[in-house]
């Protein structure tokens, strides 16, 4: 067997009749469900900023929550010290 024929599977021949064949079931099907290649990869390209999109508002919101909390530790911590330091 050639190194050809070994990287593709089998002979050119059989291979290119196989994918052939596989596309037109994979594009009926597609066509079938109205979807369309470009839909497809704008499908992608918007889920994975709805996905960076979310992770980031995460990060705001924990930063927020980090904020509010300050507000009242640090002062709180800060009079401890204060306070705690005089024996």
């Amino acid at each position: 067997m050639s190194n050809l024929n070994r990287f593709l599977g089998g002979s050119p021949g059989s291979v290119l009749v196989k994918l052939v064949f596989l596309s037109l079931l994979v594009g009926a099907f597609l066509a079938f469900l109205d979807i369309t290649p470009f839909g497809l990869i704008e499908g992608l390209f918007d889920w994975i900023a709805s996905v960076l999109d979310l992770s980031f508002e995460t990060v705001q919101e924990v930063g927020l929550w980090i904020v509010y909390g300050a507000v009242i530790v640090v002062p709180l911590w800060l009079i401890s010290r204060l306070f705690g330091s005089r024996r």
